[in-house]
């Protein structure tokens, strides 16, 4: 039986199936680099090629990330709670690996068309998925946490675990989720410049750029070209598909068990991990 509200038990009494679940999201949550994927894929260490890149590439980088992301953030409130039909992931695939084609064919000089339309793609994928675990899409702050996957799957290789695990990086993210939620269910819409909104734009992208720089990496290798583009942006998507489920397994255990059991659980079993 599980703890009664208001009682308190040495014993986490999550159901077999719900803490399987736990257990598959810590890993992909707390073991999440693009950077492996994408090292494994090329033969090359990634995360040193994308330190290497020039500093015109890497403001480039930059600022078509931030770009992604406020369009992002705007499908994420103007469309997604008005679309409660879930998409065909497989199409959400084809969709940016298609896109990834155009990046690995033409380089740095069409990210700021592609990465906008990957994002989008990805972000309706990570919408399905929130959908899939009880997700109401009609409320800004989990239309929102859509968004905010694109930090929670930042972290590099390099990371030290116990500055940027998922509950420290959630922890770090939620005064701008919260008061980004608040502005947008006050206003009912995105106003351009906002500062409440810009603000958590600039929080996301601090973290999606580290994995945009390995995904530019990537693709800019001699021997990737329009197919190794595909293949790379496919381990793009999928490599937020695995932080989405993570994510959205952790919220829907915590409406279930409470915050403070599940961060709780998620801990030991992380530290087992």
């Amino acid at each position: 039986m599980m703890t009664a509200p208001g009682q308190h038990s040495d014993v986490v009494d999550l159901t077999p199936d719900d803490l399987d679940a736990l257990r598959r999201a810590v890993h992909a949550l707390e073991h999440p680099s693009l950077a492996a994927r994408l090292t494994a894929m090329v033969g090359k260490p990634i995360e040193l090629i994308g330190y290497a890149l020039p500093a015109p590439a890497s403001r480039a980088i930059s600022t078509a990330t931030s770009k992604a992301l406020e369009m992002a953030l705007k499908v994420a409130i103007k469309t997604m709670r008005r679309d409660p039909l879930a998409g065909s992931q497989l199409l959400h695939r084809a969709l940016v690996s298609a896109s990834g084609a155009a990046g690995g064919a033409f380089g740095l000089a069409t990210l700021p068309i592609e990465l906008p339309i990957s994002t989008i793609i990805m972000l309706r994928s990570i919408a399905d998925i929130a959908r899939s675990e009880g997700e109401d899409l009609s409320d800004p702050e989990a239309a929102l946490s859509c968004v905010e996957v694109f930090a929670l799957g930042g972290r590099s290789g390099s990371d030290d675990a116990s500055e940027s695990g998922y509950f420290a990086l959630r922890g770090l993210l939620a005064k701008s989720v919260t008061e980004a939620a608040r502005y947008v269910a006050q206003r009912g819409v995105v106003a351009e410049g906002a500062p409440v909104l810009v603000r958590f734009i600039a929080d996301v992208a601090s973290r999606f750029g580290v994995v945009v720089t390995q995904k530019v990496a990537a693709q800019a290798l001699p021997v990737i070209g329009a197919l190794g583009g595909a293949a790379v942006n496919y381990a793009f998507l999928e490599h937020f598909q695995d932080v989405a489920r993570g994510h959205f397994t952790v919220r829907r255990l915590e409406r279930v068990y409470g915050k403070e059991l599940i961060e709780k659980e998620y801990t030991r079993l992380a530290e087992r991990d």
